[in-house]
């Protein structure tokens, strides 16, 4: 079977259909979870999934380092490889990693205007200009003004990217909506396309989509995180 109808049968293509196409240019979702469930995992997950397609992703962290996120990359790239049963896996291996560049930053330090400094860097210097943003461990969303949201999906417009970031929920003596969506995410939602909440269940997290762009009547999907590989399937 050729590569690209394997691709189509990935259980991404799923939950982009359940997000009405998917983020979409100029967007920002954020992925939802208790501490260690697997917010990067699945973040990685759909960032590999668009460098299978040839796009191009930028990875910005604030928390780990360039070493252990390349190696989360790897990780979830060969589970995916197994998992669709692709072919060329060292050539698609090498493509991804021409296709992605990752930044740390300090916490503290990072700004909008660093974000936008970087990928001028990138598109003069590398002639890479990115189709997604992964941004881990910002913007801190309990510090956040809605104006830094603003310029993040301003100039995601700009590049013609879809930004994906996280946020933990249910730490104690946090207030949520009726949703279980922290309150300090619920209060930026004008600025949010996408919301998704993982949800431990006994052998494996559920993945519940509780903000679906402007649609009122929000997608029912059976898809699963499975902790062991951190990959999305379909049950």
């Amino acid at each position: 079977m050729p590569q690209k109808s394997m691709i189509d049968k990935s259980p991404i293509r799923i939950f982009e259909r359940a997000i009405g196409g998917g983020l979409g240019e100029g967007n920002l979702g954020v992925v939802l979870s208790r501490p260690g469930v697997g917010k990067t995992g699945f973040l990685i997950g759909l960032a590999v999934d668009q460098l299978l397609q040839g796009r191009k992703v930028l990875y910005i962290s604030t928390k780990e380092s360039v070493e252990h996120i390349s190696g989360f990359f790897e990780q979830i790239f060969q589970a995916m490889a197994v998992s669709l049963n692709l072919e060329g896996v060292l050539e698609m291996q090498l493509r991804m990693e021409r296709n992605r560049h990752i930044l740390v930053y300090n916490r503290d330090l990072f700004s909008l205007e660093k974000l936008e400094q970087s990928v001028a860097f990138l598109k003069d210097a590398a002639a890479f200009t990115p189709d997604m943003v992964v941004m881990d461990g910002t913007p801190r969303f309990e510090s956040t003004e809605d104006w830094e949201l603003e310029g993040l999906r301003r100039m995601a417009a700009e590049w013609g990217a879809e930004i994906w970031t996280s946020s933990n929920a249910h730490r104690e003596n946090q207030k949520s909506d009726e949703r279980g969506v922290p309150l300090k995410v619920a209060r930026h939602e004008a600025h949010i396309d996408v919301i998704v909440n993982l949800c431990p269940e006994t052998d494996h997290v559920k993945v519940k989509i509780v903000k679906e762009h402007a649609s009122s009547e929000l997608p029912h999907v059976q898809l699963e995180l499975d902790p062991a590989t951190l990959l999305l399937q379909w049950r």
